[in-house]
């Protein structure tokens, strides 16, 4: 049985001081989260202030937003899967699209963040999804499955169980325009089945898989009732901790179903 997993990608949001005051009341909220995993991706200025704020007994997992594949040296600007390791990050995002669309990141940048993340003890949390153009032009099969194998390329069977993939259609992020589950369920289904392929092992059906793209407490539940579907990477619906706790509170009472 999978384990849900629930993670609030900050992004570009909140300083040290406030995700500080966040952590405390989120935590004031929510005292038990049921079995579900539930991760918090604060800016890389925050990871102390909200490491320090959870304390070492905290149910919440520490996560970064991402990572450069190189130890160390004179890369200005960048950090090592170690530094986040040290801080207590459990695990980091890998390849979200705004990464891609903003910043250049390449199918091969992706495959070497991955390597790196599992080098270093943290958890993938691979992102991948196709563009409204992709999607209108009968493309998600192919673009889904391009970025799949790219970006774990070289992994070995072993190591892919450490994965965890977050489908992401990029025409949903941040739009308020959800994918209906619909049009989620199969593209969960092409990852299961091509990691299966990948790796010659039933490993499709280990991998937990996320949706992520305008998630909020009103359709979380839509899609949690799939029982493809593991779990949410939610962005703007995390950044309030009454609105996040609502989310995952819903997340707890949502029953999957074999459909």
């Amino acid at each position: 049985m999978r384990t849900r997993f629930i993670v609030g990608n900050w992004k570009m949001n909140k300083t040290a001081s406030e995700a500080a005051a966040f952590v405390r009341e989120l935590a004031r909220q929510v005292t038990d989260l049921g079995g579900i995993h539930v991760g918090l991706t604060p800016p890389f200025t925050a990871l102390q202030a909200v490491r320090d704020a959870l304390g070492p007994a905290s149910p919440f997992l520490l996560g970064a937003q991402n990572l450069y594949w190189e130890d160390k040296g004179a890369f200005t600007g960048e950090i090592s899967g170690s530094m986040l390791k040290d801080l207590g990050c459990r695990f980091v995002l890998v390849g979200h699209s705004e990464r891609r669309q903003f910043f250049g990141d390449q199918d091969s940048w992706t495959n070497k963040k991955v390597l790196a993340a599992i080098r270093h003890g943290l958890q993938p949390i691979l992102c991948v999804g196709e563009t409204l153009q992709d999607r209108d032009a009968g493309n998600t099969d192919q673009v889904i499955q391009r970025q799949l194998h790219a970006a774990l390329w070289g992994i070995e069977p072993q190591a892919l169980g450490s994965l965890t993939i977050a489908y992401e259609p990029v025409w949903a992020i941040g739009t308020g325009r959800a994918a209906s589950p619909d049009q989620a369920v199969p593209v969960h289904r092409l990852i299961r089945r091509t990691l299966d392929e990948l790796s010659g092992t039933d490993l499709g059906h280990q991998v937990r898989i996320l949706y992520g793209g305008s998630v909020t407490p009103t359709n979380i539940a839509d899609f949690l009732f799939s029982e493809e579907i593991d779990g949410a990477l939610v962005g703007g619906a995390c950044l309030d901790p009454a609105c996040f706790a609502t989310l995952f509170s819903v997340a707890l009472r949502s029953t999957p179903s074999t459909a």
